[in-house]
């Protein structure tokens, strides 16, 4: 059942909270907030909330800058660490336009737009994610630094494990938020860690995902420590993903499971692997955003390069877990967590959904090790790699029309003038590498 206004006033005044915080990201993913105090809640729930979109990243122009929060009362969650002021909340909103309409920039209007497609045809997404993060330890200063002491390893414990405490405060206090952990680990590079939480609808997850990055990197800081989603932060160790993990649901069923198949998938699971694979070039510069995900994606660090998909083993991009029945599920494993989640989620369901349009049928799985492969294995079995950088991704975005459309005008325009410039910034920059490898030489 819907929460009402009411039902999160209520909330606010028997919990004590004095603040809330109004949240939305920009186009990067960016969580930004407006503060108030709990006198001004009432107000901002009627959707009389005015900001400067001006000043949001890929937003609007000076002209034209005046925007409304509309707070989704489903959302609220009071933040379990209290200020010794009063407790404070947190409320998820949507932005629109001064005239009432949904604002096309917003990445939350565009994930319900993609959600409303698959309603249309009877489909609901469900989604669940694992996010990989650091954590490092700061330098005198405060900032951030490339230091762990622990020397840990997948699924390692403590001693070892000197991230173990805050990775427990962390799924405490998500806990306390209503989140369902499922599990809570250390990774495979030391100082990497994962939290798994319970799979949702796409826009519940979504609004979780932003959310569990701002949990993350505040108990990381209570602990000294800072946490990063940044998909590679040292070379020759794993990189952080953020393997997605989704099925189609309809009258309640899992759509994707088939027990008379003989891998126990439904028509629409195929084409909806189909779909993912038709349009994974393109929407890599989404869920891939930035310069630093491209060194993730190379053979070697179990991060999938290679578009192909497998029931059995984990070197390709879409491998399907074992589970069947209502668990039954594909899971994407090219994504990283730097990723804006409304849009990331937003083109996969498009292109899934363009898969079962179109009866797209997708080519034989292959359940060999893709990385042991030379070129010619894998030009032999038409297995296509995915973009090699930041430009040839949004050289490939450009040209996709579906994942254009997903994104809408005004987004895809906004993201590629931004992520371009990022991209010229890096090419013109010196880098170490060039130091260590040229001064001396030449």
């Amino acid at each position: 059942m819907a929460v009402t206004k009411e039902d999160v006033l209520r909330e606010a005044h028997d919990k004590g909270v004095k603040f809330i915080r109004l949240q939305f990201t920009d186009i990067l993913g960016v969580l930004k907030n407006i503060a108030m105090p709990i006198e001004q809640l009432e107000k901002a729930l009627d959707g009389e909330m005015m900001f400067d979109g001006s000043s949001i990243e890929g937003f609007v122009r000076i002209e034209e800058s005046d925007m409304y929060l509309k707070p989704d009362p489903d959302t609220f969650m009071v933040f379990p660490w209290r200020p010794a002021e009063g407790g404070v909340a947190r409320i998820m909103c949507d932005v629109y336009n001064p005239d009432g309409t949904p604002f096309s920039g917003c990445p939350r209007n565009t994930l319900k737009r993609a959600i409303a497609e698959a309603s249309e045809l009877g489909y609901t997404l469900f989604v669940g994610p694992e996010l990989e993060f650091f954590l490092f330890h700061v330098d005198t200063e405060g900032r951030a630094t490339t230091i762990t002491h622990d020397k840990a390893g997948y699924f390692d414990m403590t001693p070892v494990d000197l991230g173990e405490s805050a990775r427990r405060d962390m799924v405490l206090n998500l806990e306390q938020m209503g989140f369902e952990i499922e599990a809570s680990h250390h990774e495979v590079a030391p100082g990497q860690h994962e939290i798994d939480f319970k799979y949702a609808d796409a826009l519940e997850m979504a609004d979780k995902m932003v959310t569990f990055r701002f949990v993350v990197r505040t108990v990381a800081q209570r602990h000294g420590l800072h946490a990063t989603f940044m998909p590679k932060p040292i070379f020759g160790i794993n990189g952080s993903g953020m393997h997605v993990n989704q099925s189609l649901f309809k009258d309640g069923k899992n759509a994707f499971y088939d027990p008379s198949d003989s891998m126990g998938l439904s028509k629409e699971a195929y084409q909806y692997i189909a779909g993912i694979m038709k349009h994974a070039k393109a929407f890599t510069a989404i869920t891939n955003p930035t310069v630093n995900s491209y060194k993730r994606l190379v053979p070697g660090y179990e991060a999938p390069c290679y578009i192909a998909w497998s029931g059995r083993n984990r070197s390709p991009l879409i491998r399907i877990p074992a589970k069947r029945g209502p668990s039954t599920r594909i899971e994407l494993r090219s994504p990283d967590p730097s990723c804006n989640p409304y849009l990331a989620l937003a083109v996969q369901l498009k292109a899934g959904l363009d898969g079962i349009k179109n009866n797209l049928v997708p080519p034989t799985a292959v359940d060999l090790n893709i990385f042991a492969m030379n070129n010619e294995e894998r030009k032999e079995l038409g297995i296509d790699s995915l973009p090699g950088d930041l430009s040839e991704a949004l050289k490939e975005l450009s040209n996709d029309e579906e994942i254009k459309d997903a994104l809408g005008p005004h987004i895809l325009n906004r993201f590629l003038e931004a992520k371009s410039k990022e991209y010229e910034e890096f090419r013109m920059a010196v880098h170490k590498w060039e130091i260590d490898r040229y001064l001396e030489t030449y």
